[in-house]
């Protein structure tokens, strides 16, 4: 009897619908993943000194939390983030906003010096004043009425023994405060754009610099020579023709660079010292005058502010110590911002003190 053997072979077969199962699911999945990768924000980093174009390596003692290459809108968005230029842009934009509301405040007093005069009078509390002595005070305190059936206002002048001076220097110096302010907060928070927009921006940050220092000089000349109108005109034409030629120079793209930093503070603060020559001369004009020293201490705390500034600036204390500990807060260029508001302040205060003493005296010899 033969025994016939049996050989079992087992054949297996590829899983081809498996497969095609599993390569279709994939592809879903990976489609899926792309159409959301669209849809999710980009984010951009914030990246550290030795990743930087050339261009932007300005202060190697900052390390960290630079933006490079970002879109406006990401820029714009970056104010209420942290990197390095947070600080250097909130310090200018609130003394933007600060010296904006100054020069409204301004604009407006008249008009409320004028409605407190119209109260005071109308309703005065002493018992004497009947209904007609009032209506008649308040018209008499009013500075413009209007004649409702013909729309037309007639001026009644006040009684007032306070001259008017003209007030174009001052808003001259609170124009110039504001365009330099605005020009830096909006220069740090978009130099992170582009080359071409990097260097327009801070061409124009050093603009708004000597725009500021100009202007500051225009009340000052304008009220302490009031009555010597050559001496106003021979000082004025003098700072403007500084800054003209200062304001060339930085528009080079040479001059821009850091290489340059401390010619830049060089021509600043050259032009900061030539109000020396009109203070010291403004001195000896007004000798007697009571609010000399009052006036002389705010222009010597402005003095002191920019010039403390500008050192921080040229030097880079205290990051140059540290380098990598004050990224965020604390460097350089942040104290610089902070001593320039604190400086144009002082200018303000100065220049209040000289317009209360024009607007009172005149050229008049003070008693």
């Amino acid at each position: 009897m033969n025994s016939t053997t049996h050989t079992k072979c087992v054949v297996k077969r590829k899983p081809k619908e498996t497969d095609e199962t599993f390569s279709f699911t994939q592809s879903k999945q990976t489609m899926k993943k792309n159409l959301c990768d669209r849809h999710r924000p980009k984010r951009y980093p914030l990246l550290s000194f030795w990743e930087l174009p050339d261009y932007m390596k300005d202060n190697e003692y900052i390390l960290r939390y630079y933006r490079v290459n970002w879109p406006f809108k990401q820029a714009l968005f970056s104010l209420f983030r942290w990197h390095n230029e947070t600080i250097n842009v909130w310090t200018h934009f609130i003394g933007f906003l600060l010296f904006l509301g100054l020069t409204l405040a301004n604009l407006m007093k008249p008009r409320v010096v004028d409605l407190l005069q119209l109260l005071t009078r109308s309703f005065s509390s002493n018992a004497e004043k009947n209904v007609s002595h009032n209506i008649k005070d308040l018209l008499l305190g009013t500075t413009v009425l209007f004649d409702l059936n013909n729309e037309m206002p007639l001026t009644v002048e006040l009684q007032s023994t306070a001259l008017v001076i003209a007030r174009w220097p001052f808003f001259v110096f609170l124009g110039g405060s504001m365009f330099c302010l605005f020009s830096s907060s909006m220069c740090h928070l978009f130099c992170c754009h582009s080359h071409n927009l990097n260097m327009f921006l801070w061409r124009l940050d050093y603009v708004g610099i000597v725009v500021m220092i100009i202007t500051s000089f225009f009340p000052q000349i304008y009220y302490v020579f009031l009555c010597e109108p050559h001496w106003q005109i021979m000082y004025l034409a003098g700072i403007t023709a500084m800054g003209v030629f200062t304001i060339a120079t930085m528009l080079s793209p040479t001059l821009s660079t850091s290489k340059y930093r401390s010619f830049r503070a060089m021509l600043f603060c050259s032009m900061g010292l030539f109000g020396i020559v009109p203070a010291i001369h403004a001195c000896f004009v007004n000798w007697t005058n009571p609010r000399r020293n009052i006036t002389l201490a705010y222009e010597s705390g402005m003095a002191l502010s920019y010039l403390t500034g500008t050192l921080f600036y040229v030097t880079r204390i205290p990051e140059r110590w540290k380098p990598g500990w004050f990224d965020l807060a604390g460097h350089s260029h942040q104290i610089f911002h902070a001593l320039v508001v604190v400086g144009a302040l002082s200018h303000y205060a100065a220049t209040l003190q000289m317009l209360e003493w024009r607007d009172s005296f005149g050229c008049d010899t003070l008693p």
